[in-house]
């Protein structure tokens, strides 16, 4: 599913226009962004979180020459799903 499936799945469901929903889809993977970029957790409950990870610097290889390199320390963004999530996609908890 993408962004626009998404979108015309939501207007299907509620009382609102594709556009109104876009603007709420939007505004709220917006406000996921900024929370994260500023170091904070997100947690939809049932569903899941939002965190950022920390990745320590690291050694590994180019896999063109084999060379040692290293793997600069950087921070990732992460997703952890909610228990209701991993029940509804029938995953073992």
């Amino acid at each position: 599913m993408r962004k626009q499936d998404l979108i015309k799945e939501v207007a299907s469901k509620s009382n609102m226009s594709p556009r109104q929903v876009q603007m709420v889809v939007d505004a709220t993977f917006d406000a996921i962004r900024d929370a994260m970029a500023k170091g904070d957790k997100v947690t939809l409950t049932g569903f899941g979180s939002f965190e950022v990870a920390q990745r320590n610097e690291r050694e590994g290889r180019n896999p063109r020459t084999g060379e040692k390199i290293t793997i600069g320390a950087r921070r990732a963004p992460q997703f952890r799903p909610g228990s209701e999530l991993k029940r509804a996609v029938g995953a073992d908890e």
